[in-house]
């Protein structure tokens, strides 16, 4: 009963903050892909790294100098994302997009699930699984001319043009960030009155620092994840349930 009591009077404080905000983005990670069926990467018992060395993995030097250590790791994860449909919190916060609520939806995922559910405004900061890269021609070509060959027939993609092994154009361990993703994410966490942190324990850098550079520039933070972060004492609303619970209720809360 405490805990209802608890989630009820931080949702009518998230509520509250988002009602009065003029300018507001969203950052999110992986627990609000979770519901669809992607696992995340951090969880103590069934995240991603609980089972892989991401060293090993998914780092630039694995993709290099183990590749078929590499995409034996993501082609499993690939096919999943592929396979995923949006949650009810991915299209709860495409309906606050719509409605104006929130500007922009600021990603650390790679799934493109904002995009599925309507979102129109997104930038990934880890780039996403749906483009492949030539790092020697640096040509690009979209996933699926490669989807029978890699992950049905097992045949690890190469560049048309000079065979090299093709990269997903997502961000590995030991490259960085985007700039252009990057500062546009910058600019927006300095420049809004709220931010709504969905689905992320707020642990990866350098993407867990915006919010911080967000508050420290007077937006007011608002926290949808399962288990605690860092930033939740500073925090003006922190809901700590499943996000495709809470979200949708904030929203509902929002729009009707």
């Amino acid at each position: 009963m405490r805990f209802k009591e608890e989630a009820r009077h931080s949702l009518e404080r998230a509520k509250e903050c988002l009602r009065s905000a003029s300018r507001c983005v969203a950052f999110t990670g992986a627990g609000i892909s979770v519901p669809s069926g992607i696992p995340d990467f951090r969880s103590a018992k069934t995240g991603l790294w609980a089972r892989f060395d991401p060293m090993e993995v998914a780092s630039l030097s694995a993709f290099r100098e183990q590749p078929e250590a590499f995409f034996n790791w993501l082609e499993p994860l690939a096919v999943n994302i592929l396979k995923a449909a949006p949650n009810p919190a991915h299209n709860a916060l495409a309906d606050l997009q719509k409605a104006g609520r929130v500007q922009t939806i600021i990603t650390q995922n790679i799934d493109r699930l904002h995009q599925k559910a309507g979102a129109q405004d997104v930038i990934e900061l880890h780039g996403n699984i749906e483009l492949l890269l030539c790092l020697k021609c640096r040509c690009d070509f979209p996933l699926e001319q490669y989807q029978t060959s890699w992950l049905e027939k097992h045949i690890f993609p190469r560049c048309p043009h000079c065979g090299s092994l093709l990269k997903p154009d997502i961000v590995l361990f030991e490259e960085m960030l985007p700039a252009d993703a990057w500062n546009q994410a910058e600019y927006l966490c300095r420049n809004v009155d709220l931010i709504l942190i969905v689905g992320t324990s707020l642990e990866v850098m350098p993407a867990a620092s915006l919010p911080m550079e967000g508050y420290n520039h007077g937006a007011k933070l608002v926290i949808l994840n399962r288990s605690p972060t860092p930033m939740d004492q500073i925090a003006q609303a922190v809901i700590s349930m499943d996000v495709a619970e809470s979200l949708p209720l904030l929203a509902g809360a929002i729009l009707s």
